[in-house]
């Protein structure tokens, strides 16, 4: 039975925060009297609400402030107030902009090669990241909601529990197809040779090898459609087969594939995994990263490339032997504005994939605790997954990409889409999911909901080339290969850039 507004909360008082990007959109608190047809307009508070977000609840990713001034550069407001930058008088042999992990790495190779050189990392965050949290790739979950959006009702399957599979709401054929995918799956294209068969692979989602190679029930693939929606930002529809493979998928284990090493057709993440996951680079003893100092711009010049940042009252300069752009391909152009045009268009297919995180503080987590698991992915509701994250604590994830456009397409309406959803069509899915996953186990979803902060991230996940959405990989030319050449003393390395960019970047400038 569904449950009206009220039965679900969305009229009681509670801290209430919208954040996109990182800024704050709306902050709404008591009763939610506004209409649910357009945009909130915000920021806007009531007396309930308290001045400052509760402790526990913390902003992830970007920040509003880190976000502001290449906001202001891209809507071509950022001059008009920012005054003549000012020189500093620094030289240094290179400066990086952006200190994620392919800036650091930039700075660590240009150090090695050049250890007597000055190094500056200049980013626009504040010092450590501001808590750029990446989603846990690999983390298992406990349980799947067979949700009424897919199969009719709600139906809440332990994975760890023996005959899992026999209580799915799925026909009998889809539940004979999972237990062969799971256990036995064949060889799908005996004959083949193992290249031939990976060329295959590459051509197809993971979605079409369930329907077109394994001749799987529709509701086989239906439920197995979100699996890679929390790591990769959108679901099997949009996901590889290939990659499908490389990350251990049920259905391959027939074709008789090595799986010591990764296909050359899987994507760049999916290789990186083969080996692990990579160190976290830190800067060079030589140099020093200088947080919440966003660049504005990076011009070459006869004898040195000058780079301009904003250090919260006005614009500063430094000259630098070499730049490498270790920051979103998106943001170049506005940074470089003598780039060539066949630059600026190849920077502007890296499009990143959005996603929504949705943190709710529980007035009373025993329910969860009832329930008995950590994490929930769900088959086709709103919010794909759900993590009970601390004895109060629920995490939730959307994925906004409309994915049976394919990870590019498919992320740009996505996008738009987030932005034009309400605040209130965002809690009240929050409220009807929890109320479905944890009514059973005695959760009221009127009264044990304390606080609710949204996360909308409109550019979150960096751009993978992958098959079969990417024809020109692995053999290129890419798109990254015309965005990253060296420009006079610049070069781009980040990760929009592709793999390998922040060295390849040291490389072109050492020459």
């Amino acid at each position: 039975m569904s449950l009206t507004p009220r039965d679900l909360g969305m009229d009681v008082p509670i801290s209430r925060r919208d954040f996109f990007d990182g800024i704050a959109v709306s902050c709404v608190a008591g009763a939610s009297a506004a209409s649910t047809t357009g945009p909130i307009a915000g920021p806007v508070r009531t007396a309930a609400e308290p001045a400052t977000a509760p402790a526990a609840l913390t902003v992830l990713g970007d920040t509003g402030e880190a976000l502001s001034v290449p906001h202001a550069l891209r809507d071509g407001r950022f001059w008009e107030h920012a005054g003549a930058p000012a020189p500093t008088g620094e030289h240094y042999g290179l400066v990086v902009v952006g200190a994620g992990r392919s800036g650091l790495s930039a700075a660590a190779e240009w150090s090695r090669r050049r250890p007597h050189d000055r190094v500056l990392v200049l980013d626009n965050h504040p010092e450590g990241g501001a808590g750029r949290e990446r989603l846990r790739r690999g983390a298992a979950f406990d349980a799947v909601m067979c949700d009424k959006e897919s199969f009719g009702a709600d139906t809440l399957v332990t994975l760890a529990s023996p005959g899992w599979i026999d209580r799915l709401p799925v026909a009998e054929q889809a539940r004979a197809d999972l237990r062969t995918l799971y256990d036995a799956p064949p060889d799908w294209l005996p004959g083949l040779s193992p290249e031939a068969k990976e060329e295959r692979l590459a051509g197809l989602t993971y979605s079409a090898f369930l329907r077109e190679m394994c001749g799987a029930h529709p509701d086989a693939e239906r439920f197995l459609r979100t699996m890679s929606a929390p790591e990769w930002g959108y679901d099997t529809r949009a996901f590889g087969a290939i990659d499908a493979w490389g990350t251990g998928y049920p259905g391959f284990a027939g074709l008789g594939l090595d799986r010591s090493r990764p296909s050359r057709y899987n994507s760049a993440a999916v290789r990186a995994e083969w080996h692990g996951p990579a160190p976290e680079p830190a800067p060079p003893a030589a140099g020093h990263v200088r947080w919440s100092s966003p660049v504005v711009s990076v011009r070459d010049g006869a004898g040195a490339a000058t780079v301009g940042y904003f250090d919260g009252h006005r614009v500063r300069t430094v000259e630098a032997g070499a730049v490498v752009l270790a920051c979103w391909s998106a943001a170049v152009p506005y940074l470089v504005p003598d780039l060539p045009e066949e630059r600026r268009r190849a920077l502007s297919r890296a499009v990143r994939v959005p996603l929504l995180r949705a943190e709710v503080r529980l007035s009373d987590p025993a329910a969860w605790r009832r329930l008995g698991v950590r994490r929930v992915r769900w088959t086709g509701a709103y919010w794909c997954a759900a993590e009970f994250a601390a004895p109060d604590l629920v995490r939730l994830l959307a994925t906004p990409c409309r994915s049976e456009l394919g990870p590019d397409a498919g992320s740009a309406a996505g996008r738009r889409e987030l932005f034009r959803t309400p605040y209130e069509v965002l809690e009240h899915t929050v409220r009807d999911q929890l109320a479905r996953l944890l009514g059973p186990a005695g959760f009221d979803p009127g009264r044990g909901v304390a606080a609710i902060t949204v996360h909308r991230w409109g550019h979150a996940l960096a751009p993978q080339y992958c098959r079969p959405w990417h024809p020109f990989h692995p053999d290129g030319p890419s798109p990254a290969d015309a965005a990253r050449g060296r420009f006079g003393r610049i070069a781009i390395a980040g990760s929009d850039a592709g793999d390998g960019a922040a060295v390849l970047a040291v490389e072109e400038l050492s020459r």
